[in-house]
C-alpha cells in the first residue's frame, strides 16, 4: 500500500465508520474490511443476531464496535444509532450507506406499497442518514460517505424499476451531496458493485437465464466475490481519496464497459 512520508496513506487507525446495512452482504464485508484497515466500526441494521455476530467479528480483529439495531425505514432509530455511536465514540468519520432491498417485478403490475418500501430502503434511508451525520463531520471538517449504487444507478434490468430507480437515485444524490460539501472536508462518494451474489439477489442470479445473461455480458466472465468491494471502499475512505468526491466508482469485472465481447 502507498505511503506518504512514513505514513500509510490507506491507514484508517483513529477512524470511527458506522455502516447502516451492515450485518449482511455488501455491508458486512465492507465494515469487516474496514476495522482490517484500522476502524472502529458501528454495523447497525434491522437483525439483532446478525448485528450482535458483526460486532463480536469487529472485536476480534481488536477494534471496538456496538451492537445496535435500527430500521431505515423509521429516521429515528437511525438518530438513536448515531447518538450512541457519539456517545461512545465522540464523532463519525466514515458513514456507509449499503441498506437495500429488491423485488422482480413487471414494472406495469408494481404495487404501490412494493415501490415506495424499495424507494425509502434504498434512497430515502440513505437520504435519512447523511441528513443525521454529514453535519457532525462539517463541523470538525473531516469526513468520508460512501454510498452503494448499483450498475443499475446506469442501466436498466428487466423488471426491476423501482430498484433502479432508487439506484440511480443514490448516483443523483451522491453527486449533490459531494459539491454542497466539498469546501468542508466531507468527501461524498458511491460504489457500484457489478453482480455479486448476495442474500439479496441469489435467486435471480444462481443458475438461472438472467444470471447466465450476466455471465455472458461479463468481460471476466464469473460473478464478484465480496471480498472484492472491500478494497474500493477502503480506499474512498482513507486519505488517499482527499481530491476525490462526486465519484460513482464501478466494481463490475468489466460489465459496463463490454460492448460486444466474441
Amino acid at each position: 500500500m502507498g505511503e506518504s512520508g512514513g505514513r500509510d496513506l490507506f491507514d484508517l487507525t483513529g477512524r470511527i465508520a458506522l455502516v447502516i446495512g451492515g450485518s449482511s452482504g455488501i455491508g458486512r464485508a465492507i465494515a469487516l474490511g474496514l476495522a482490517d484497515a484500522g476502524a472502529d466500526v458501528v454495523a447497525t441494521s434491522r437483525r439483532s443476531r446478525e448485528v450482535a455476530e458483526v460486532a463480536a467479528e469487529i472485536r476480534k480483529r481488536g477494534r471496538r464496535s456496538l451492537a445496535i439495531t435500527s430500521d431505515v425505514l423509521e429516521r429515528t432509530t437511525l438518530e438513536n444509532v448515531h447518538a450512541e455511536t457519539i456517545a461512545a465514540f465522540g464523532k463519525v468519520d466514515i458513514l456507509v450507506n449499503a441498506a437495500g432491498t429488491t423485488k422482480r417485478v413487471p414494472t406495469l403490475a408494481m404495487p404501490e406499497k412494493d415501490w415506495r418500501t424499495i424507494l425509502r430502503t434504498n434512497l430515502t434511508g440513505a437520504f435519512h442518514a447523511c441528513q443525521i451525520v454529514a453535519p457532525g463531520m462539517v463541523q470538525r471538517g473531516w469526513g468520508r460517505i460512501i454510498n452503494i449504487g448499483s450498475l443499475a444507478t446506469f442501466l436498466a434490468f428487466c423488471e426491476v424499476a423501482a430498484y433502479g430507480v432508487s439506484k440511480a437515485g443514490i448516483g443523483a444524490l451522491t453527486k449533490s451531496l459531494a459539491i454542497e460539501l466539498a469546501r468542508d472536508g466531507v468527501c461524498v462518494n458511491a460504489i457500484a458493485p457489478g453482480f455479486f451474489p448476495t442474500e439479496l439477489n441469489e435467486m435471480l442470479l444462481e443458475n438461472t437465464p438472467r444470471g447466465k445473461e450476466v455471465l455472458m455480458r461479463t468481460p471476466m466472465g464469473r460473478f464478484g466475490d465480496l471480498e472484492e468491494l472491500v478494497g474500493t471502499a477502503i480506499f474512498l475512505a482513507s486519505e488517499s481519496a482527499s481530491f476525490i468526491t462526486g465519484q460513482v466508482l464501478v466494481v463490475d469485472g468489466g460489465y459496463l464497459a463490454s460492448g460486444v465481447n466474441q
